[in-house]
């Protein structure tokens, strides 16, 4: 059985750039499933978080050290 939805003209017309020649429907679908099974859509929550603390510093420091000490080319 079909439903109506209401939804404004801007997200009318970005599902209609994404849906090429699937119906509303199956792109629906698809986008909530998607959502459900992917894989580190968690990391955007704590993204930046490390650099707040003061062991990240001490790592950051140690690693741009670390990459202007390496002298091997491997191109």
């Amino acid at each position: 059985m079909a439903k109506t939805i209401m939804v404004s003209n801007e997200i009318y017309h970005n599902l209609k750039k994404l849906k090429y020649d699937r119906s509303f429907s199956e792109l629906i679908k698809d986008l909530l499933d998607s959502g459900k099974s992917r894989k580190g859509s968690g990391l955007r929550t704590c993204f930046g978080s490390l650099k707040k603390d003061n062991e990240w510093k001490v790592v950051e420091k140690i690693t741009k050290r670390g990459w202007k000490n390496w002298s091997k080319k491997y191109v």
